[in-house]
Order: C-alpha cells, then structure tokens, then sequence
C-alpha cells in the first residue's frame, strides 16, 4: 500500500511486543483495539452535516469516516494559541487514562490490547512507548488499526465518531493469567460490543487479586444496554465506577431534571468508590456513607473537553494507588482533569503537566514522585 511509504520516519511496527519481563505495571489498561484519535477543531455546520448526536458518541464504517475527515479538511476552524488545528495521536478513553498514569503520575502502566501492522499501529507503538506505557501485552496483529474523528466544536465540547469495524482486536480467548498477575488495577470502558471480552477480563482480573475499575463510555453506549450494563454492576466485581452526568442521567432512566446524587447512590450500591463528573460543575464521589463534591479545576482556559473525563480518571486512580482519603482522590482528579483540557486532544502536554503540578502543590496534595 502506498500508506507506508508516506511516513519514512517511523519504524515498523515490531513484529512481536512481548519482550522482556519486568516487575508487573500497578495499573492495566483493557483496550482490544489500538486506537489512533484524529482530533480537529470544527463548526457547528459541520456537525450539523454528520449523522447522529452532537455530543456523543457514535460508531461509523471507514466509508463514513473518510468522510468526516474530508468535511474536517474543507472546514478548519482557525487555531487558538498557536494550536496546531489537527491533532493525531494514540487515542481511547483507557490509552489516554493510562498514558497519564504513567507520564504525569509517575505510576507504572500498561496496555492489553491488540494493534495492527499499518501506520496507525506505529504511532499508536512509538506514543505510548514515548509516555512509558508497558506494551509486552500489546499483541500485534496483521490488519487495521482503529481510528477515530474527535470533533470540537469553538466551546470545547466534542463529538465522537470511531470507526472499529475493520480494526484488529484482542479476542476473549487470548487472555493469559500472567497478563495480569501482580498488577493492582485493571482500567476498563464499557462497550456492548466487547461484552465477552470484557467479561473475561474482569473474571481473570479478579482472580488474580485485581481490582476493576470502569468508565461509562457514552450516554449512547448506556441508553442502548442499559440492561446488560446493570448486569454488570450487580456482578459486584466492579470496585470503581466512572459516569460523567449524560451517562449517569441515562443510567437511572431520568429526564433533564434528574439528580446526579441519585445516580451516584444507585452506583454506590454496586461499587466501592462511585464518580460522577459533571463538566464544569465539578464532581460527585462516594466511598461508603462518605460523599464528596468537589468543584472543576482550569474550567474558564478550556480548549477542548477531549480527555478531561478520561484524566480526571488518571488522577483519581493515582489517589487510590497511593492510599489517599476520597476527597484528596477528587481533588486530584480535577487537576489533571484540568489539566487535559487546555489544549487540543487527549494527552497533556509538558507545560500542562507543570500547570497540574502547580495546582497539586497550592492544594497541599501529594506530588508524584518523577524520578524515573
């Protein structure tokens, strides 16, 4: 194909990720399909023109996304601070949550997953490798790797359209026991698609001593199997539960004047620690009879809310992981969550980072140790 002589720089993907053994990373990411996130800043009749919500989260074919990306090209809107309009980078909720872990954090991460041998493949390898990701579970497959158009429009608030339907993936019987053996957590996204998968995964999570968080994945994904999504959470294997305020309100069935605090008990009744985040409102959170809520952080400088749920999951999980009290783990949570939306796309960049740092610091919270 004429694709790989575009990109002469990049190496091939190797043909096997699987080498070495070191100590097991503190937290796994599930995601079975690389992904490569093509993220741009848009108007509202280009969204106007793309089916589906805007807002949400739909599932297109690679016709409908070249497509899209087509639109995006012939409707850039113009940059903000010397942005870059485009963004591509390795992208899904679980990669971006894990890349921060490991590159903001200080926390050890890896991925279990499947990638594809094309270039998407290669820049999905060589970002996550750069930000210290663990891909020995990263098994590379011949075929397509994932890709995604992020969609933002001048008020920072995204629209997603993935196209999985050609992508390699990661199969339920292709998990292995020493995938997960020693690690703490494993970070999970909800999708009806991957239901065997997911499953499979949380089973051998459990028994190798895991625990398991989980994000919502979309409003769409939660009104369109809600009932298999409460089947999941009566399993009682899911510790940690992330829903932003569209997935919560679609959770419990209420209408635009439902209450977050209702969604966060009904979660509260099947997990150890239930979020709730609402957007520039902050977040609700509860560890038993404690709850918490906690006000946004960097809200008034955001370019784009790509990531910031996803981030904000990346914070809260370096609290849990070093023992801190719920509250602390929200407040963490809001900076890096923060953090992510002062620039375009998913990943947080090195001045951002510092900006996070800064926060944490006035806020009295423990720093990451960034040693390595």
């Amino acid at each position: 194909m004429g694709a790989e002589a575009e990109q002469p720089q990049l190496p091939p993907p190797p043909s096997s990720l699987r080498a070495g053994k070191e100590a097991a990373p503190a937290v796994l990411g599930l995601q079975l399909s690389a992904l490569i996130d093509h993220v741009a800043r848009v108007d509202w009749s280009v969204l106007d023109r793309i089916p589906g919500d805007r807002g949400g989260s739909q599932l297109v074919s690679i016709e409908e996304l070249n497509h899209i990306l087509a639109e995006v090209n012939a409707h850039i809107l113009p940059s903000r601070n010397d942005l870059s309009p485009i963004t591509t980078i390795a992208g899904g909720s679980v990669a971006n949550t894990i890349r921060g872990l490991s590159a903001g954090f200080g926390i050890s991460t890896g991925i279990i997953g499947a990638c594809g041998d094309d270039n998407q493949g290669t820049l999905f390898v060589n970002n996550m490798s750069f930000s210290g990701v663990d891909l020995t579970r990263l098994r590379a497959k011949k075929g397509h790797t994932a890709q995604c158009a992020c969609l933002v429009d001048a008020s920072g608030n995204r629209t997603m359209r993935p196209c999985l339907s050609t992508a390699v993936k990661l199969q339920a019987n292709e998990f292995r026991n020493e995938d997960f053996k020693g690690s703490k957590w494993l970070v999970v996204r909800y999708a009806q698609q991957n239901m065997e998968q997911i499953i499979e995964a949380i089973r051998i999570a459990k028994q190798e001593g895991l625990s398991v968080s989980l994000d919502l994945a979309s409003f769409e994904m939660v009104r369109d199997s809600r009932s298999k999504l409460i089947a999941l959470l009566e399993t009682g294997n899911i510790d940690l539960c992330f829903a932003n305020e569209d997935e919560a309100r679609e959770l419990i069935g209420g209408g635009l004047a439902y209450d977050p605090e209702e969604a966060l008990a009904f979660l509260g009744k099947y997990c150890k620690w239930a979020v709730v985040t609402l957007a520039s409102k902050g977040c609700l959170a509860k560890h038993g009879k404690q709850v918490v809520h906690m006000p946004a952080v960097g809200e008034s400088n955001a370019v784009d809310a790509t990531g910031a749920g996803d981030l904000f999951a990346s914070g809260f999980l370096y609290g849990l992981v070093k023992g801190l009290p719920l509250e602390e783990c929200c407040k963490v949570g809001a900076c890096s969550g923060g953090s992510v939306i002062r620039a375009l796309g998913g990943e947080v960049r090195p001045e951002n980072w510092q900006w996070m740092y800064k926060q944490m610091h006035a806020k009295g919270l423990l720093l990451p140790d960034l040693k390595n």
